[in-house]
């Protein structure tokens, strides 16, 4: 865990309004545990992912977790990680500057966004001149 990983990000409601569910049903299940319930000294507070006793949940745990999920929904398997992948290139397919993009993920430095992401970004011009062409009248080409 670094310094940039504990951070404030926008997020739309209804992703607010999941999390906030998540959360009433975290605190229920911390009262069922009772006792049990014994986060290591030292985690930080208000993990979205715990364990039954309230500890930090392992990566490999949470993308056997997903996998099983992914197969439920007949979609194709994705870990974790790419998760990310896809919120940034979401992100710079709508538009959002990449500095957004890279305080979002928390990329310790502009050009690590910009080196990762450079192939979704060579796309996007090309569509926005499109988008303008329809906007005017014109084509772009």
């Amino acid at each position: 865990m670094t310094a940039r990983s504990i951070r404030t990000v926008s997020l739309p409601k209804r992703c607010v309004d999941a999390l906030r569910t998540h959360q009433a049903m975290q605190a229920q299940e911390q009262k069922v545990t009772g006792e049990k319930w014994q986060p290591p000294a030292g985690q930080p507070k208000g993990l979205v992912f715990t364990t039954a006793t309230g500890r930090a949940t392992d990566p490999r745990s949470l993308n056997r977790m997903l996998t099983i999920l992914c197969r439920n929904a007949k979609v194709r398997r994705v870990r974790v990680h790419d998760l990310r992948h896809t919120c940034a290139s979401l992100l710079l397919a709508q538009g959002v500057d990449a500095r957004t993009i890279m305080e979002t993920l928390g990329h310790s430095t502009i050009t690590m966004t910009l080196d990762t992401y450079a192939h979704v970004m060579q796309t996007t011009p090309a569509r926005g001149c499109r988008a303008h062409g329809r906007r005017t009248g014109t084509r772009g080409r």
